[in-house]
C-alpha cells in the first residue's frame, strides 16, 4: 500500500501540470483575441474618423456652392430689373427729344442731330446724353462683375458714374461698384458706395440691398456686433424686402 502512495502522487502532479498548461495556454489565445480585437476596433474608428471628414468638407464644398449659386441669382434679378428700367428711361427720354422736334421747341444753335443724340461723341470725362452710349457702358461694367473681374468692374462701375452723373441707374452702378469692391477686398471703397446710395437714394429699390451690403462690409472687417446692428437695420427699415428676410436668416430669428 505504501508503495503506491508515490505513484499516485505522481499521477496527480502530471494531472496538475497539464490543467496548468491549458489554463494558461487559453489565457495567451485570448489576450491574441483582444490584441485582434483592439486594433479591428482601431481601424474601424479610422476609417469613421476619415469618412466624417469626407463628409465635412463636401458639406463644406455644398456651402461654398449655394453660396455663389445665391449671389448669381441676385445679379441677375437685379440685372433684369436694372434691364427694365434702362428701357422705360430710354423710350421716354426718346419720346421727348421727338416731341421738341415735332413743336420746333429745340433752342437757338440746336440742329436734329444734337438733339436725338448724334452730334459728335462728348470730350472725355463729359457726360453723354446718349442712352445707347450709357446703356452700352452700363451693361459693360455688369458683364465684368459676372465674370468674376472685380477690379475690373470696380473701375468701370467708377467710369460710369463719373461720366453719367445724371444717369437713373445711378443708384444701380453704385450698388454694383460696392458689391466689386467688397469681392475685390477694398472693403473702404466699398463702405462708400453702399453708404452713397443709403444716403441719395434711401427709397430706391436697391436701397435694402445696399444696407445687406454693408453689413457684409463690417463682417469683412470683423466687426460683428456691428453687422448684427446693421442687418436689424434692414429688418426695422426694409421689413417687406428681400434683403430682410435674408438678414432675418443670418441673425437666426
Amino acid at each position: 500500500m505504501n508503495k503506491l502512495l508515490p505513484i499516485a502522487f505522481l499521477l496527480s502532479m502530471l494531472g496538475f501540470n497539464t490543467a496548468h498548461a491549458q489554463l494558461f495556454g487559453g489565457d495567451d489565445q485570448a489576450r491574441r483575441q483582444i490584441v485582434e480585437l483592439r486594433n479591428e476596433m482601431t481601424a474601424r474608428m479610422e476609417a469613421s474618423n476619415r469618412g466624417q471628414l469626407e463628409l465635412a468638407n463636401q458639406n463644406e464644398m455644398l456651402r461654398n456652392e449655394v453660396a455663389n449659386l445665391r449671389g448669381q441669382a441676385e445679379v441677375l434679378t437685379h440685372e433684369l430689373e436694372s434691364l427694365k428700367q434702362r428701357q422705360r428711361d430710354f423710350y421716354v427720354d426718346l419720346d421727348k427729344r421727338i416731341q421738341r422736334l415735332e413743336g420746333g421747341a429745340q433752342p437757338p444753335g440746336a440742329d436734329a442731330g444734337t438733339l436725338l443724340g448724334t452730334a459728335p461723341a462728348p470730350t472725355a470725362g463729359a457726360s453723354t446724353a446718349d442712352p445707347a452710349a450709357e446703356s452700352t457702358e452700363y451693361e459693360a461694367a455688369l458683364t465684368l462683375l459676372k465674370g468674376g473681374k472685380h477690379s475690373e468692374a470696380l473701375a468701370a462701375f467708377n467710369r460710369f458714374i463719373a461720366r453719367h452723373p445724371q444717369s437713373g441707374s445711378l443708384p444701380n452702378a453704385h450698388f454694383w461698384a460696392g458689391n466689386a469692391a467688397l469681392q475685390a477686398r477694398d472693403i473702404a471703397a466699398s463702405r462708400g458706395h453702399f453708404n452713397t446710395v443709403l444716403q441719395r437714394w434711401p427709397q430706391d429699390k436697391v436701397a435694402p440691398d445696399a444696407m445687406l451690403g454693408l453689413a457684409n462690409t463690417q463682417q469683412a472687417l470683423g466687426d460683428a456686433r456691428g453687422s448684427q446692428e446693421t442687418l436689424r437695420k434692414v429688418i426695422s427699415q426694409y421689413p417687406n424686402s428681400t434683403a430682410a428676410q435674408q438678414a432675418s436668416q443670418r441673425l437666426g430669428q
